[in-house]
């Protein structure tokens, strides 16, 4: 499981600037005005020895009334979920009724605490640290969110107790070779829209299940299961209950639980209720599902009973708030009546054998240069960009680098047309593809060009001429 890490302090200290540093994202609002952040913002670390997931909350000013009092419950939330909380402090302000606050509620509800005192940049560290001692949460370490001082060093130690020992003997790309092991798919979506009747449907109404544990709420369930000679792990976020018993229970909803079954999966499942069509909620998390490079099938669900028009709606809904999952293929199901959920599991598979497809560079090279000739490049100051030849850099998601020159100034227009080119060429639906390019080096850059002797007497009688002028 990747560990949790929350983001906690008084409002205006730079939570969602070190939240926008460390998932390398824009996700967080960040402006000089208190309380901007009124809700959880929740994204995968990409600063640190170990992926992990980030939550950013809002402010606590210390209030317990109105908002201030939500906002506190929404920190409390999030201590509850973490593995690991960072209070940020103002190092130019010091210590305030508000942090005590704040360490008060650390104190009571976090597992493991680090401090940062933030907007450090220019002063000495020691001297602006010392008076945070007097939170008691453990030794204060100085940085800037702003301008990145210190914040690998800060991550390192935060997240030193999770980095593996010993590295792992086989990769991702291997195990996904292996067909006798157990493909994994984890079935994500809002409360309520139907995951846990769905899961039981795949899995067969007499299988054994397991149902949601008090203090448990951060683990997803995983249930081994076969069909047609196929081996499968469903891991359902929302806990498998017997479907006699699912109209009984108010489905709870973690983001943390979410992430972390998409980061175990090699294909989601994602639903959505056609009955409430696409929600906030829903375009984040799937757009959380595309940063990770899983492969997807999009599920709407409820779709009996919908009129012609409803349906025509839902549709048009995916097409506008969904652009960037065209590559994704499409289902309407009932789960509660089955229909058309005999389908899934084959859906499932064929987006899972385009992430993990072959790709030889000679096929690759040659799709590309059929590209370059039926729509060349752009011309970048004064010169067309030349892209020479591609091979496979990755798998699951597929992974094509390119080779070239200028490759820096190729609009997004021709990377999407160039990506359309290959995922019909090599029958990648399902699955998002990523392109890395590669820009030769000039030999002679830097460098006068080597010139002929003839050449070389030539300049010298021309440069004697210059001279004499």
């Amino acid at each position: 499981m990747l560990p949790v890490v929350a983001l906690v302090g008084r409002p205006n200290v730079g939570k969602s600037t070190l939240f926008n540093r460390l998932t390398r994202s824009r996700d967080a609002i960040v402006a000089d005005y208190p309380g901007l952040t009124r809700d959880r913002q929740y994204g995968f670390g990409k600063l640190g020895p170990v992926p992990y997931i980030v939550i950013d909350t809002g402010g606590v000013a210390g209030g317990e009334e109105g908002i201030e009092e939500l906002m506190v419950e929404q920190t409390v939330r999030a201590l509850k979920e973490a593995d690991i909380a960072i209070v940020l402090v103002d190092g130019r302000e010091g210590v305030t009724g508000a942090d005590q606050h704040v360490a008060g509620l650390v104190r009571k509800h976090a597992a493991h605490t680090w401090v940062a005192v933030n907007k450090a940049e220019g002063l000495d560290s020691d001297l602006v640290s010392a008076e945070f001692h007097a939170l008691g949460l453990g030794d204060p370490v100085a940085i800037s969110a702003a301008h990145g001082d210190r914040i690998s060093a800060l991550m390192d130690a935060v997240l030193a107790d999770y980095v593996p020992e010993e590295p792992a003997t086989e990769s991702d790309d291997a195990a996904a070779e292996d067909e006798d092991q157990p493909l994994r798919i984890a079935i994500v979506g809002r409360p309520n829209v139907g995951k846990s009747t769905l899961a039981n449907r795949l899995l067969g109404e007499d299988r054994m299940v397991v149902s949601d544990q008090p203090g448990t709420t951060r683990d997803s369930v995983a249930v081994p299961f076969e069909r047609n000679d196929r081996k499968y792990l469903l891991i359902d976020t929302a806990g498998i209950r017997r479907r006699a018993k699912v109209h009984e229970v108010i489905e709870k909803f973690s983001i943390v639980k979410a992430l972390q079954a998409i980061e175990r999966a090699e294909v989601v499942i994602a639903v959505i209720d056609a009955q409430e069509g696409v929600t906030e909620q829903d375009v984040s998390l799937m757009g959380l599902i595309m940063e990770r490079g899983r492969a997807l099938v999009v599920v709407t669900n409820k779709w009996d009973g919908l009129e012609a028009e409803q349906r025509k709606h839902v549709r048009d809904e995916l097409d506008r708030r969904l652009p960037f999952l065209e590559f994704a293929e499409r289902m309407t199901i009932s789960a509660l009546h089955g229909t058309a959920v005999g389908d899934l599991l084959p859906a499932v598979l064929r987006a899972w054998r385009a992430a993990t497809r072959d790709m030889s560079t000679n096929e690759l090279t040659r799709e590309l240069e059929a590209a370059v000739i039926a729509h060349a490049p752009p011309i970048v100051r004064g010169r067309r960009i030349k892209l020479r030849y591609a091979h496979q850099g990755g798998r699951n998601p597929p992974v094509i680098v390119i080779h070239g020159n200028q490759t820096d100034g190729l609009p997004d227009a021709y990377r999407r047309y160039l990506i359309n080119r290959f995922r019909k060429a090599f029958k990648l639906k399902g699955t998002p593809v990523r392109l890395a390019f590669k820009t030769g080096d000039n030999p002679f850059k830097g460098r006068r060009n080597k010139l002929t002797p003839r050449q070389e007497q030539k300049r010298k009688r021309l440069m004697k001429h210059v001279k004499k002028k």
